[in-house]
């Protein structure tokens, strides 16, 4: 019988390695590899969309592309983790800035106050999807214009959610976390494992 596996619809580094941390076999399922051209899921937020509401539809859509992608390539048929995060402030949605300004203004903002991580996980295999979402309260420390500039230098704000990632640099933003870490980086351990067991996995 064939090792169990599934496709990981992300290809962000973090989320590869924390699935490795947990022992998960895995495959990298990326749509642009999709001979039909398809490109990533839409990510902009929807008119009056809660950030709730938001992080667990894009999540939804990453799984489904996914799975549609999956098909129509004929890979071996697994189970499709999917996963979202966004940072939200006072109900307001921060994704990927868009360059540095705005990163400076998502830091600006974060500054030396708490704001809300969430990160939503989904499984899909056919008609069958589960899915969660984590909930983090992080707690930044004042920050000076000198020592935002610093870090976008670094360029690590580039590609994240509330223009950080708090497993580089940023970690020493953090004055305290409620939460998940993990779920903070890209992807919570706990629920996801929680998940695979659903669909049947072990995890060591």
């Amino acid at each position: 019988m064939a090792e169990k596996f599934i496709y990981l619809a992300s290809q962000s580094p973090r989320r590869a390695e924390l699935l490795r941390q947990a022992g998960v076999k895995f495959e990298t399922l990326l749509l642009r590899d999709d001979p039909r051209g398809l490109e990533g899921v839409d990510e902009s937020p929807l008119a009056g969309e809660l950030p709730l509401r938001y992080v667990q539809r894009v999540c939804r859509d990453k799984a489904a592309a996914a799975w549609e992608s999956m098909q129509s390539r004929g890979l071996p048929v697994a189970p499709v983790l999917a996963a979202d995060t966004t940072v939200t402030l006072d109900g307001q949605i921060l994704g990927k800035p868009e360059d540095r300004n705005e990163a400076m203004r998502m830091l600006k903002m974060l500054a030396g106050r708490q704001h809300e991580v969430l990160t939503a996980v989904a499984m899909k295999l056919g008609d069958r999807e589960e899915g969660c979402v984590s909930h983090t309260t992080v707690t930044f420390t004042s920050l000076s214009d000198a020592r935002i500039e610093t870090y976008l230098a670094s360029g690590e704000a580039d590609d994240k959610a509330g223009a950080y990632g708090i497993q580089g640099l940023a970690g020493t933003f953090v004055s305290r976390i409620e939460g998940s870490y993990s779920g903070v980086v890209g992807l919570p351990l706990f629920e996801t494992t929680e998940l695979l067991q659903l669909f049947g996995y072990d995890i060591p």
